[in-house]
């Protein structure tokens, strides 16, 4: 076994090359106390107390007295069902009443989110959910049990699904860390991705409560943490392994070594005090994935000891490549699919020069679809393949198909998306005008169905609304490199569709003397009500859609449509559109429904 020294300089080495990737897990791990807490065992009255006893050192008369969500709960639970109704209505009618002008970005009076979020801060959803057991029950009693009995439920479910869970994954994503340069975040669906989260759920689970036992003898648990110590490195390595399998074969390991792992713990100890003094800031970004790449070390080497010595069970411990790399040719002989393809030739479409070869590397543009264009995409899809294979070959990244069980790979169902594409002019104007029909649909029926009345959404006069047009084929055209990275590509549509759709309110509003067709003042995160957060969101999920599911099956559809039925169906749809916009400069749509009227904003514009 090596000695302390050599497996801190090995983890060191480890945090250097994963910094942010390692920091990330361990945050997470923080935000969820995912290894320090258990819900059932916690005291949930700390905050309650302390507010009472807040209130109690206010000298009376001194403070004015504000309702909040606690009196809401409390009014609900003794039976005032209508006492904590007029409270949550207050609290959100003073919520919706705040300034919410057209530069209070926080606004929170119109839009999803800020309902959403002051249904729960006005405890709104209370009254609600009471309300409607009560009706059905018949009895406030009883109802006051659901109530309890639910919120239990729920907070249980959370720390038995993910919380108590999150070490396992951590320590996966860790392990693979300290062998492989390429670590991916869809290592944090390892466990899904497996199909065992629900069978490493309960084998944490049973560690829990075993630990729980232990610790009712005091000196016990202290004994029993180091024994179970290993557990969910175990479980980490081999989720499938039986739970009291994982905890009997950690004690065996540990048999001998638990003095031992309280001395490397206390190692930390002159970390843990310099942490004090940067406010916990050391901890967050050092310390914490220090710490735990240290004790991954520890565990491949006391794994090792145990194979050598043949401790019963450790034969379990059967993920060999997390620990040592793949013979070359057994991973040649794994990806015999992904070997062949590496020096595959490019197709002729992206090797073409000039022009239209940069136009079609770049935006991937192309003039029309035809044989070529049938062949990249298919050696796209190949390609794509090899790429994800090749890291493994190369010894980059896990060999998942030299894992003991089963992983999922995301690029099993690659050959059927086929979203690595051109797309040619003619398909490009036919998936504007869809888009932009698709927005006016989209909009119009909300109207409908908010206001209950029938009513031409847009600026223009024809059903289409081009800002959802010209987001959709922007995304398509400007974000064409990210498409193999879906995070990148996410909030790059984010950035892009908000800057569309601001400045294209920007000058709507300098063009027709400040009359807005849109107006998200009093929505939470707004931005000049021009842009808000919500709607962000709509366009980034939106633009995953388009990019990854509609684009491609509707570019499918219209490269079977023939080109000489296509091309007149497009110059017929660009020439009405023209003509639209050309009438629509001088007669815009307006009216009810359509304008927000800016008279209450004006005193807010003119002291800008």
């Amino acid at each position: 076994m090596r000695i302390r020294k050599e497996m801190k300089h090995e983890s060191k080495t480890v945090l250097k090359k994963h910094w942010f990737l390692l920091v990330l897990v361990c945050l997470l791990s923080f935000l969820l106390s995912s290894e320090n807490n258990i819900p059932l065992l916690s005291n949930n009255s700390t905050e309650t107390d302390a507010t009472k006893e807040t209130d109690a050192i206010v000298p009376y008369g001194l403070a004015e007295e504000k309702q909040g969500i606690v009196d809401v709960i409390n009014s609900i639970e003794k039976g005032n069902i209508e006492q904590g109704k007029d409270i949550s209505e207050k609290l959100k009618a003073e919520e919706e009443m705040k300034d919410d002008g057209p530069r209070h970005a926080f606004g929170r009076s119109r839009g999803v989110l800020a309902m959403a979020i002051n249904t729960v801060t006005s405890g709104s959803v209370y009254v609600m959910l009471f309300s409607g057991i009560n009706s059905i029950v018949g009895s406030h009693n009883i109802t006051v049990m659901i109530m309890v009995l639910l919120s239990m439920m729920l907070s249980f479910s959370l720390w038995y699904l993910v919380k108590n869970l999150y070490i396992v994954i951590s320590r996966r994503i860790f392990l693979e860390c300290r062998m492989y340069e390429k670590v991916g975040l869809q290592k944090f669906l390892f466990l899904f991705n497996t199909r065992k989260w629900f069978h490493a759920a309960f084998t944490m689970f049973l560690l829990c409560i075993y630990q729980t036992l232990w610790w009712l003898t005091l000196i016990g648990g202290i004994i029993k943490r180091y024994s179970y110590y290993l557990v969910p490195y175990i479980v980490a390595e081999n989720p499938q392994i039986g739970g009291n399998e994982a905890i009997r074969l950690s004690r065996k390991m540990m048999k001998g070594h638990k003095w031992e792992c309280f001395v490397c713990e206390l190692s930390f100890l002159n970390w843990m005090i310099i942490n004090i003094f940067t406010l916990g800031l050391l901890d967050i970004l050092y310390l914490n994935p220090y710490r735990t790449a240290f004790f991954c070390e520890y565990y491949a080497d006391i794994r090792k000891e145990a194979k050598e010595k043949k401790i019963p069970g450790a034969e379990k411990l059967n993920d060999r490549y997390l620990y040592e790399y793949a013979d070359e040719e057994l991973l040649k002989n794994a990806y015999p699919d992904v070997s062949s393809n590496i020096t595959e030739e490019e197709p002729e479409l992206v090797k073409k020069k000039g022009l239209f070869g940069f136009i079609a590397r770049v935006f991937g543009v192309i003039l029309y679809a035809g044989k070529a264009e049938k062949e990249y995409e298919e050696w796209e899809v190949r390609k794509m393949r090899s790429m994800a294979g090749k890291a493994a070959i190369e010894g980059r990244t896990y060999p998942k198909r030299l894992s003991p069980i089963r992983i999922a790979d995301r690029n099993d169902k690659l050959d059927k998306k086929h979203y690595m594409r051109h797309y040619s002019v003619w398909s490009l104007t036919m998936l504007f005008f869809s888009f932009s029909m698709i927005g006016w649909i989209w909009e119009v029926s909300l109207h409908l169905i908010s206001d209950g009345e029938f009513v031409n959404r847009g600026v223009l006069q024809g059903p289409w609304l081009p800002i959802y047009g010209t987001g959709g084929i922007l995304i398509l055209i400007l974000l064409n490199k990210f498409r193999e990275k879906p995070v990148i590509e996410f909030f790059s549509a984010i950035v892009l569709c908000g800057c569309v759709e601001y400045f294209m309110a920007y000058q709507l509003e300098m063009s027709h003397g400040g009359q807005k067709w849109w107006d998200y003042s009093g929505y939470f995160l707004n931005l000049d009500g021009r842009i808000c957060a919500e709607g962000l969101l709509v366009f980034g999920l939106g633009g995953m859609m388009i990019v990854y599911i509609v684009a491609p099956v509707l570019d499918e559809w219209f490269k079977k449509i023939n080109m000489k039925i296509l091309v007149p169906i497009c110059i017929l749809l660009l020439t009405l559109y023209i003509a639209d916009q050309a009438y629509s400069s001088k007669h815009p749509n307006m009216g009810k429904g359509v304008t927000t009227a800016m008279a209450e904003y004006s005193s807010c514009y003119s002291k800008i």
